[in-house]
């Protein structure tokens, strides 16, 4: 994506290249718009976890269903959307992965670790999908065109 472009989307199929595909697309996007190393880190593991949500929990790997992906550069943030074609959730179903139950647990820390990484996450579920939000504050050499004060 170049630093002219606005908006770029993809629509992926539910299957493990999506995901490694995701986060490619994540890291060379984060990249070309000047974020630094461990900022984009951060970007493409919260988009690798959004991805495996879409795929396996939303979508279930369903061959016939979509996962699209978004990126959007509005004044000084990343946007980046992800949205799969499953039956929804349920929010409050979601177990807390700090709760002494969870600790040892080898999954369900996909949000914790996008809301950790990400400045905002919002998680919209409807009855055709659900849709992520990812928000992360461009600092730096490209916030507003200006270099940034040191």
């Amino acid at each position: 994506m170049a630093m002219t472009e606005e908006r770029v989307s993809y629509t992926l199929d539910s299957s493990l290249e999506t995901i490694d595909c995701a986060e490619e697309k994540a890291t060379r996007i984060a990249t070309e718009l000047g974020f630094g190393e461990d900022e984009v880190m951060q970007i493409s593991m919260a988009v690798r976890e959004a991805a495996v949500n879409a795929v396996l929990h939303g979508n279930g790997y369903a061959p016939d269903k979509k996962v699209t992906l978004g990126f959007e550069r509005t004044g000084s943030d990343l946007v980046i959307t992800i949205r799969d074609q499953g039956k929804g959730m349920d929010l409050s179903k979601i177990p807390n992965p700090l709760a002494p139950e969870n600790l040892l647990k080898t999954s369900g820390r996909g949000i914790f670790l996008m809301r950790s990484f990400m400045d905002v996450v919002e998680i919209r579920p409807s009855q055709t999908g659900t849709e992520l939000k990812l928000i992360k504050h461009v600092h730096g050499p490209t916030a507003g065109g200006k270099e940034a004060s040191q």
